[in-house]
C-alpha cells in the first residue's frame, strides 16, 4: 500500500460505503509521539479493513489562530510529502487552514470533515489533541461528538523520552543549542532540511569548495548559523560533507543560506532535489578579513569533519 497525498477537502473522493480510520494534527516532526498514533491507525484500518486516512493543515493552524506565536516548522509540507511514506501507509488529506476553517466549531468540522467527507469509523488523537474554534474539540468533546455521529474515538498515550512526552516544542529546543542526538532520540530519523539546488553567487568553488545551496522553505526551523558536518541525498546519492548555514558575509544579499560542500562530489545538480542532515555543530558563524583566511578556516573545518568520521566509522 503506497501514500495518496490529497490537498484540498473539495478533492476527495467521497465514497460512504467505505469506512475510515482517521488521525488529525498538524504532525510537525512526524516525531515518535506521532509514529505512535500512525502505526495504530494502520493497524486498526487493516484489523477493520478500512482506510487509513491521516488530516493535516497548511499552514500551522496558529498562522491565523496565535500569530504572534507562529513556530518556525521541524517538517514543512514539502518535507511531510517526502518523509510521511516512511512512517505511514493511506491517504494524507491536507486541508488549507484558513479563516473559514478556523471559524468551524468542534462539532461543525467534525459532522462536515470525519462524518459527511470521511465516513470515520473510528478517530485516534493524540493524549493532548484538540482542535476548532477556540480549540472547544477537546477530547471529551470529541467523545460525545463520536457518541452522537457513531465513530469511537481512541487516545494515545505519550511516547516518553528522559521522562517528559515527546513533543515538537521540545525537538525545536534541541535543535537550536545544536543537540543533534538528543533531536533525532525524539524525532525517531534525522534533521533534515529540504529543497531544491539554486544558484549562488560560486563563491564556493571559485575557493575550492563548491556548494551546493538549498532553496528551503522560508517557515522552516534552521540550527543556527555556522559550520556543520552533514550528509546529504541527492536522488539515489548519499554523500557526506560539512554545510555552512547563516549570512555569508562575502555576499552583498547578506542572507541566511544553507550550503553544503559534499565530499567526493562534483557535478552540476542546479534545480535537482537534495536533502542535507546536519549531524555535529563545529564553529560558529564569524566574518573574516579576507577570501585567503576564509580557505585556511574552511581546511580545518573540513579535517574536524572528517575526523567525525573517522570516529563514527
Amino acid at each position: 500500500m503506497s501514500v495518496n497525498f490529497i490537498r484540498g477537502i473539495e478533492n476527495y473522493p467521497v465514497d460512504q460505503d467505505r469506512h475510515t480510520i482517521v488521525t488529525i494534527g498538524t504532525y510537525d516532526g512526524i516525531h515518535l509521539g506521532h509514529q505512535e498514533i500512525l502505526k495504530l491507525v494502520m493497524s486498526e484500518s487493516q484489523k477493520s479493513n478500512s482506510e487509513a486516512i491521516l488530516v493535516t493543515f497548511h499552514p500551522h493552524p496558529k498562522v491565523f489562530v496565535a500569530p504572534e506565536h507562529i513556530p518556525l516548522l521541524l517538517t514543512s509540507l514539502e518535507e511531510k510529502r517526502k518523509f510521511i511514506p516512511d512512517f505511514f501507509k493511506g491517504k494524507v488529506l491536507t486541508l488549507d487552514f484558513t479563516e473559514k476553517l478556523q471559524s468551524l466549531t468542534a462539532a461543525e468540522f467534525v459532522e462536515t470533515v470525519l462524518v459527511k467527507t470521511l465516513n470515520a469509523k473510528k478517530l485516534i488523537v493524540g493524549y493532548d489533541h484538540a482542535f476548532g474554534k477556540d480549540r472547544s474539540g477537546n477530547i471529551e468533546e470529541l467523545k460525545r461528538l463520536g457518541k452522537k455521529f457513531n465513530f469511537e474515538v481512541e487516545v494515545v498515550a505519550p511516547v516518553h523520552y528522559k521522562d517528559k512526552p515527546v513533543s515538537s516544542s521540545r525537538i525545536r529546543k534541541a535543535i537550536l543549542r545544536n543537540d543533534f542526538q538528543e533531536a533525532q532520540k525524539m524525532l525517531g530519523h534525522h534533521y533534515a532540511i529540504y529543497g531544491k539546488v539554486e544558484r549562488g553567487l560560486g563563491l564556493g568553488r571559485k575557493l575550492g569548495y563548491p556548494t551546493a545551496n538549498v532553496c528551503y522553505n522560508m517557515r522552516k526551523l534552521l540550527p543556527v548559523e555556522g559550520v556543520y558536518a552533514c550528509w546529504a541525498e541527492i536522488g539515489d546519492e548519499v554523500k557526506n560533507g560539512m554545510m555552512f548555514i547563516g549570512k555569508n558575509h562575502f555576499n552583498p544579499q547578506l542572507r541566511i543560506t544553507v550550503e553544503a560542500n559534499l565530499f567526493d562530489f562534483d557535478r552540476d545538480i542546479y534545480d535537482q532535489d537534495i536533502i542535507v542532515y546536519p549531524t555535529h555543530f563545529i564553529r560558529e558563524n564569524r566574518k573574516f578579513d579576507s577570501t585567503d583566511t576564509l580557505v585556511e578556516q574552511i581546511k580545518k573545518d573540513k579535517i574536524n569533519v572528517l575526523n567525525i568520521l573517522k570516529q563514527e566509522n
